[in-house]
């Protein structure tokens, strides 16, 4: 039924068009780009779906990459079949056609290649093609997939991948399949219907897969879904990817963004990832019931948390003054957290004065203390039923992910899209993404990921070069920018080579950074290269934000103010000059108006 599935294409009288068109791996491509283009819509009004640049785009960069398995050396058929056809039809087709074509080549080569759109019929065609299967005979596909029992994944991709993209493909083959059915049914073409009604009664799911067998590998589909079956799993094997998609709702909430890196753990211990995150959705979906209330549902932010803190341990006392809503000093959110050797099982709060200092109240009481220490006893419960899968530990007030389950979480971060890099992956990184990253981490991860960064390269005069022009660069001109120049601070200067320090005092944004570490190294440093810019970046930078009564910060600002060249006024221009999105943030609760 597969060559059948898609009538009046146009696709015989397309290939009687000249003797080349009768290679059959040209043959193979035109079946399916006429195909379609025809089922996404393209007007058959002369017999041959006519090729759009709108079409043509998608079917490039999308459609080919999620249903049709094209062996490298024949991806230029794809191109040149639309080429052809677009040479039938009059008034410029052709040149507007191929410039689309032209522009979207690299995409489309990129995404045919690209292991992350891959879907289980894709990949089991490519790999039944390397041991030498004829793709167009059911019956040696049949035999040769017996022989690949325990085929090995692409590399950088896990069964949860392959699985989504299949479902995904599944679904979008189906709808384009319906709508096309009713769009001529609703308005029957002249070149006559693009699915028959016999066929339709089969079935929409058996014509989509008709269409898979003959985009990728004759009788596969079929296979995939009787006795192979275990070789293309579908979501009823994943059930973890629940828990995955509240991680990804966690990562959205702090980041706005799955791209946005999270920061790679210090160890990852290798494990059978899919079965720990199996006991850990048990674990979550356990929380749930009533008797872990009040705190059970919170699981997912709190694998979450603790891992955007680099996995360093989170206080137990900490997050339930949060979420009793007490006041938590900001600046003391990602302060470390000591874990203890070894510690009773029944949970007891800090003493007061690490309490303190966890919170930074100082006019905590022992009934303070007593009192959160309950609900912080609550969140304990919640923790140890985690940490009896082996994948979080809890040891006193201190709780976190172990390195097996900071595995597990990175597995669950990345099937569901989001950036997770291991230590190696960061410590690849070219500078500019570095810094952009740590931009968003806490200070403590900061600095040892750029630390890593650096003694991946021998902490050379170049590698600290190019991170500190980063600094200057990186979101410059957005209200991250400041952020990312904070990233010096974390930086342990007192080793930088001095030629990359005197080379970054002409750098507009840390320019009077560098010269600061200079002087305090004792070493020389022409305080003349730097740029008013970057010295009035420092003197920003200083000055209080959002902590102290605005009479103390206001005093700060007149007491720079007063050693600028020029006063307030010209101080605040260079100010805003440099960076409007700090100033204002500082400058505006001060009653201070941007020029």
């Amino acid at each position: 039924m597969a060559e059948t599935v898609l009538t009046n294409t146009g696709l015989d009288s397309f290939l009687d068009g000249a003797p080349e068109h009768r290679d059959p791996a040209f043959a193979r491509a035109a079946e399916a780009v006429l195909g379609l283009l025809a089922l996404r819509g393209a007007d058959r009004a002369t017999g041959l779906p006519e090729p759009t640049p709108d079409l043509v785009r998608q079917l490039l960069v999308e459609d080919l990459p999620t249903f049709v398995y094209a062996p490298p050396g024949q991806l230029a058929h794809y191109p040149a079949v639309l080429g052809a056809l677009a040479a039938r039809f009059d008034g410029g087709r052709r040149e507007r056609i191929a410039a689309v074509v032209a522009e979207s080549a690299p995409d489309f080569e990129r995404a045919m290649n690209d292991p992350g759109n891959l879907t289980w019929h894709r990949w089991y065609a490519s790999l039944l093609r390397t041991v030498g299967a004829d793709l167009t005979d059911p019956e040696d596909v049949r035999r040769r997939l017996a022989a690949l029992d325990g085929a090995p994944l692409p590399d950088g991709v896990r069964r949860a991948h392959l699985m989504g993209r299949t479902a995904l493909a599944d679904v979008l083959l189906s709808e384009a399949l319906t709508r096309a059915y009713v769009r001529d049914a609703e308005a029957p073409p002249a070149a006559g219907p693009l699915l028959t009604d016999h066929a339709v009664a089969t079935g929409i799911g058996r014509l989509a897969a008709a269409l898979q067998d003959r985009w990728t590998a004759a009788g596969l589909a079929e296979q995939l879904a009787g006795p192979y079956a275990r070789f293309a799993p579908g979501p009823e094997a994943f059930p973890h990817l629940v828990l995955a998609d509240a991680l990804l709702d966690e990562h959205l909430d702090y980041y706005g963004d799955p791209a946005a890196p999270v920061p790679p753990p210090p160890a990852i211990e290798a494990g059978p990832v899919e079965e720990d995150a199996d006991s850990l959705i048990g674990a979550v979906e356990e929380l749930a019931e009533e008797e872990f209330e009040p705190y059970g549902g919170e699981a997912p932010h709190l694998l979450y948390v603790v891992y955007q803190r680099g996995c360093a341990a989170e206080s137990v006392a900490r997050k339930a003054a949060e979420y009793e809503d007490w006041t938590v000093d900001p600046a003391l959110e990602d302060l470390a957290v000591p874990v203890p050797d070894a510690a009773p099982e029944e949970y007891t709060a800090p003493p007061l004065p690490e309490l303190v200092r966890l919170l930074g109240t100082a006019e905590l009481t022992e009934a303070d203390r007593a009192r959160l220490e309950g609900a912080a006893r609550d969140l304990a419960a919640v923790l140890d039923r985690l940490a009896a899968t082996g994948l979080v530990f809890r040891r006193g007030d201190a709780f976190g992910l172990t390195p097996r389950g900071a595995g597990a979480v990175r597995y669950l971060l990345a099937v569901r899209g989001v950036t997770a890099p291991d230590a190696a992956e960061a410590a690849a990184w070219a500078a500019p993404e570095v810094v952009a990253a740590a931009g968003g981490w806490p200070a403590s991860v900061a600095a040892r990921v750029l630390a890593d960064w650096l003694h991946a390269r021998a902490d050379t005069a170049d590698a600290w070069s190019g991170l500190l022009a980063a600094l200057g660069t990186v979101h410059a001109g957005t209200p991250d920018a400041a952020a990312v120049r904070g990233l010096f601070a974390v930086l342990d200067t007192a080793g930088a080579p001095p030629e990359a320090l005197r080379g970054a005092l002409r750098d507009p944004v840390i320019g009077a950074y560098a010269l600061e570490t200079l002087r305090e190294r004792g070493e020389p440093a022409d305080p003349i290269q730097v740029r008013a810019s970057a010295r009035a970046l420092h003197v920003l930078d200083a000055l209080p934000a959002k902590k102290g009564p605005l009479e103390s910060r206001r005093a700060a600002f007149d007491a720079a103010a007063a050693a600028w060249p020029g006063g307030s006024a010209a101080l605040v221009r260079a100010m805003a000059a440099a960076d409007r999105h700090e100033t204002e943030r500082v400058l505006r609760p001060l009653g201070i108006t941007l020029p």
